[in-house]
């Protein structure tokens, strides 16, 4: 079966055509971080109206790349939450318009089961049961994985996401949007050694998370240099970049690692848009290698939002039973907030 996804949660559209047996066919992305630019983050009606533009050149795009006819089609996909309101109600009225022309079922899908699943797109792929680390602008978890819809939530984040501690630290430093990245890159030509930063909670005890106190302590440092002969210089950003995001890694493969001891399990997968950090992706392979154990993350190009984690996401759900099949049943909501347990098999 082929299964045709959208994903528009946020500020990326994404579609593509996953065959049940073949795997990814192709994929399309546009992201709008050149339109969000200019209000230094994500303005959710500007989104939605992005999505309805791009959605259907995308789609024609990925029909092409992949040598399908709309007649092809066994399935249509798409992120039924969480996200914002707006933008998820454009991808879900264009999937269930499109199953319900050409008379085939929709599936709703869990974003966050999408970036879970992501890494198996991989080459090579990790078996199950693995431990997960989901690490977004939005979410910040670890999971044990045993099968497709058999996930354990073993920790997460009491407040900001490790993606929200890099772009809200990146505003502090007065980076550019996307914050993340901007912080990323200044940092490689910091001294990560200069400034002294906290790692909330890495030996709390249990897998857990705490980023806004880093914020609090970049803020404070930021106000001192500003206090300082010549304010916060290009040297300083970059030192205090380096060490924010080494504050950053050194807590999420802590508690990575913690996770991987408490369940005796040797794979750990990390997926979600952090999950291209350079630093963390170098400096995890180094803290797994005295416990034998091996990471795994999505290509590069699927760590962001991105519509083949939502097809193949479908794709899976197909093969195991999980997925309803029914045709004529078009009627749908859409859940910006949803727990990744609601979905899990009793």
């Amino acid at each position: 079966m082929i299964i045709l996804g959208f994903e528009s949660s946020c500020d990326e559209t994404g579609v593509a055509a996953v065959c049940t047996e073949r795997g990814l066919l192709a994929h399309a992305l546009h992201t709008q971080i050149a339109m969000h630019q200019e209000y230094g983050g994500v303005v959710p009606e500007l989104a939605s109206r992005d999505h309805i533009r791009r959605v259907v050149p995308l789609t024609r795009q990925v029909l092409g790349q992949a040598g399908l006819a709309l007649a092809d089609i066994g399935a249509i996909a798409y992120t039924a939450g969480p996200g914002l309101a707006g933008a998820l109600l454009v991808g879900a009225s264009v999937a269930q318009s499109l199953a319900w022309s050409l008379d085939l079922p929709a599936i709703p899908i869990h974003h966050l089961e999408g970036h879970l699943l992501s890494p198996l797109l991989a080459d090579p792929c990790p078996e199950f049961p693995f431990v997960a680390l989901l690490v977004s602008g939005g979410h910040t978890q670890l999971m044990r994985v045993d099968g497709v819809g058999r996930y354990q939530l073993l920790g997460e984040t009491l407040d900001d996401a490790a993606g929200e501690a890099f772009d809200k630290s990146a505003k502090l430093l007065g980076l550019g949007y996307p914050g993340g990245p901007a912080l990323s890159r200044l940092a490689q030509q910091g001294d990560v050694t200069r400034f002294d930063l906290p790692r909330p909670m890495l030996h709390s005890g249990d897998l857990d998370f705490s980023f806004s106190g880093l914020k609090t302590a970049v803020l404070t440092r930021v106000k001192a240099a500003e206090r300082q002969p010549g304010g916060l210089d290009e040297q300083t950003r970059a030192d205090l970049s380096a060490a924010t995001q080494a504050a950053i890694v050194d807590v999420l493969i802590g508690k990575s690692v913690k996770a991987l001891k408490l369940t005796g399990l040797k794979r750990l997968v990390v997926a979600g848009g952090v999950g291209a950090n350079s630093l963390l992706r170098s400096k995890l392979a180094q803290a797994l290698k005295p416990l034998t154990a091996q990471a795994y993350f999505p290509p590069l190009e699927l760590c962001t939002d991105n519509g083949a984690m939502i097809a193949f996401a479908a794709a899976e759900r197909v093969k195991h039973g999980l997925a309803t099949l029914e045709k004529g049943n078009h009627a749908f909501t859409v859940r910006p907030r949803w727990d990744l347990a609601d979905i899990c098999e009793a």
